[in-house]
């Protein structure tokens, strides 16, 4: 296997777990996605929460991973030595993508607590 294993060359547990990283990480896109659009639009919905939820658990989980998804040592015993974002950008970009998407949440989620619900006018 080479050092950046193709995906044919990844082993059935390293396939799964990428393959599953990938759909969290798309789902965690679209709760950032659906946290802004409400945060502008001024609205709430249990879809938000949902993914405020999720995103909190992903905040967790890089606190745990001092910056770092801290499931990348488990997918490296699986085969996988290539992180998520490494997949779509070059190492210095991907590293860097992390603080950012953390900011853009960050100021997502400010803007849901400054920017309350409208309430429908009575005219």
């Amino acid at each position: 296997m080479t050092a950046d294993p193709s995906w044919r060359e990844l082993p059935p547990g390293a396939l799964a777990f990428r393959l599953a990283h990938i759909v969290w990480g798309a789902v965690a896109m679209g709760a950032l996605t659906n946290v802004w659009a409400h945060a502008v639009r001024r609205t709430r919905s249990r879809l938000l929460w949902a993914g405020v939820a999720m995103l909190s658990a992903q905040v967790v989980g890089l606190i745990i991973g001092r910056g770092d998804c801290p499931l990348g040592p488990f997918q490296r015993k699986l085969g996988d030595p290539v992180p998520m974002f490494e997949l779509l950008l070059p190492p210095r970009a991907a590293k860097a993508a992390i603080p950012v998407l953390a900011l853009i949440g960050t100021v997502g989620l400010l803007l849901l607590l400054l920017r309350p619900p409208r309430t429908p006018s009575s005219s």
